[in-house]
């Protein structure tokens, strides 16, 4: 195939497109070979924008037989060899399916896609039946036209469901709808060749799909790891033109480029070993196009649904740092509404695994985009109690450390304090006060941890540690070419703000944590916990 003028597949998420339209394709051929060779019936779980619908528009020109559009790829031997026989695709996108009517508008939908699907399959099937029994029908009539079995590919299977996550009699209802279409793929398995089915969440698997005893799930099987994604070697080896010209644009050296990306856009994991890493591809090739570091994926489609759970749960960013799992965390399987925090955040793809310390894995943020962009999301769940706007704040907080105004510093953060609705304090400092296996003072770790959340927001570089043997500042802000150390100390109820805040900076002078960053500025807050404001700062240039 003809590679004149390559171009970035940004958002591209049919195969045929790509291989037609001079795009680079990451070739994952090899993995649809492997599993229509060892199997017939697959499942896999990815987060949005990873490349399932790829996968899946790739399924379909496989089985199709478009030989032209595999040339050059892994596939296409496959495609070649004698065994190999084209057969009829039942495709389901279950994304298109209207969901802002409720369970009616949800139910007529899906008898509209099927009745869609008979259409361009050649094919009748009857209107008036239960969509149920129009998807049995439609399988049925596929196969005896075209004397042969049929392919299903279903993709995000489960976004029907998942919209109503907050609605619980909705949901149930819309799963048993689910159940009853989906039902009739095992039913009519005598005239189906190959399934492969995709969704963002394995949770409804078991209640959707209970009558699929032999679904084989492949979402976290090492070896299929890297069907979607893009690893750091298919970057190298794929993308040279775009590592050359972004760096010369962002005048670094390659490895230098190499190193901010794995930074900001690396991380994600998806097998039982915790090791393979890998990149998201709209991040990826969006950063590529703009020559920019930016949430792309975060911010491409961002679910409401995601910014009303963690203010609902009263969720923190900190406190799923490190997080430590059992051993079978990820066999687990509940339904999403009933799920706990990090079984959530883990399966929509928030959070991503990690070898454990203690523990045989650990959970944590896959890379900065997710994690500044959570820190973001929270920061504006606070800032809404009091109708801030967190742009503002956010300018007025740069600005703060760009001309070492520290008056503006402290009032911004006492702005952002202020939001915090009195309940949320006792409720999230409960749950947060023993957090990576560190017993830590309940509101202080709060405080700490709602600044924290803000300063990722806003997008600066801070490390934020748990106190150990050896001491570690509470936070350290690094912003261009300036970094300051903050300690943070409470003053409870009889206790004086402004001693807390000589005990802080104490603190910092005496165990040496600003030696590492020459230059740099010592904070000590004293806050006032009956207040719940900062009320003193000492503060030392060094």
């Amino acid at each position: 195939m003809e590679k004149k003028n390559i171009k970035l597949s940004v958002g591209v998420q049919t195969f045929e497109k790509i291989r037609n339209g001079n795009c680079i394709y990451v070739d994952k051929t090899k993995y649809l070979v492997d599993l229509i060779d060892n199997g017939d019936v697959y499942f896999l779980s990815r987060p949005r924008r990873f490349g399932k619908s790829l996968t899946i528009s790739t399924f379909d020109a496989l089985f199709s037989g478009e030989k032209k559009l595999f040339k050059g790829l892994y596939a296409e031997e496959f495609l070649n060899s004698p065994q190999f026989e084209p057969c009829p695709v039942i495709r389901l996108d279950m994304s298109d399916i209207s969901t802002e009517e409720g369970y009616k508008g949800i139910m007529s939908s899906i008898k509209f896609n099927t009745l869609s699907l008979a259409k361009d399959l050649g094919v009748e099937i009857f209107e008036n039946l239960p969509a149920g029994a129009m998807f049995k029908q439609l399988i049925k009539n596929v196969a005896k036209k075209y004397n042969t079995k049929v392919v299903i590919l279903i993709d995000e299977y489960d976004k029907p469901f998942t919209d109503f996550i907050d609605k619980p009699k909705i949901a149930k209802e819309v799963r048993s709808l689910l159940r009853s279409y989906y039902s009739q793929i095992k039913a009519n398995d005598a005239y189906i060749r190959f399934i492969f089915i995709t969704g963002i969440s394995k949770f409804t698997k078991m209640g959707v799909f209970s009558v699929l005893n032999n679904l084989e799930d492949i979402s976290f099987d090492e070896k299929y790891a890297n069907i979607c994604g893009l690893t750091e070697a298919e970057i190298i080896q794929y993308f040279p033109k775009h590592l050359a010209e972004t760096a010369q644009s962002m005048q670094v050296s390659q490895a230098e480029l190499i190193e901010k990306m794995k930074y900001y856009y690396d991380g994600f994991c998806f097998d039982d070993s915790g090791k393979t890493r890998l990149y998201n591809p709209f991040s990826t090739l969006s950063f590529f196009k703009k020559k920019k570091f930016y949430n792309f994926w975060f911010e491409s489609a961002t679910p409401s649904m995601l910014a009303k759970y963690l203010k609902t749960k009263k969720l923190t960013v900190e406190q799923f740092r490190n997080f430590p799992i059992s051993d079978d965390f990820i066999t687990n399987s509940i339904e999403i509404e009933k799920a706990k925090p990090e079984s959530f955040l883990f399966q929509t793809g928030y959070l991503s695994l990690r070898e454990g310390n203690t523990d045989v894995f650990s959970l944590n943020y896959p890379n900065t985009e997710v994690l500044n962009a959570m820190a973001k999301l929270v920061s504006d769940n606070i800032l809404q109690e009091i109708n801030s706007d967190f742009d503002d704040l956010r300018t007025e907080i740069i600005f703060a450390i760009d001309e070492n105004d520290y008056d503006l510093f402290k009032n911004s953060l006492n702005l952002l304090l202020s939001g915090i609705p009195y309940d949320d304090f006792n409720a999230a400092a409960k749950k947060s006060v023993k957090v990576n296996k560190y017993l830590y003072s309940a509101n202080e770790w709060l405080y700490r941890s709602t600044i924290y959340a803000f300063l990722r927001g806003c997008g600066f570089v801070v490390h934020a540690e748990m106190h150990t043997n050896l001491g570690r500042p509470d936070l350290v802000i690094s912003h261009k070419q300036k970094t300051w150390v903050v300690e943070i100390k409470v003053a409870y109820e009889g206790q004086n703000p402004t001693t807390k805040a000589k005990e802080a900076m104490k603190q910092i002078i005496e165990n040496n944590y600003a030696i590492p960053y020459p230059g740099a500025v010592c904070i000590g807050l004293g806050i006032d916990d009956t207040k719940r404001m900062i009320a003193e700062m000492e503060v030392k240039e060094l």
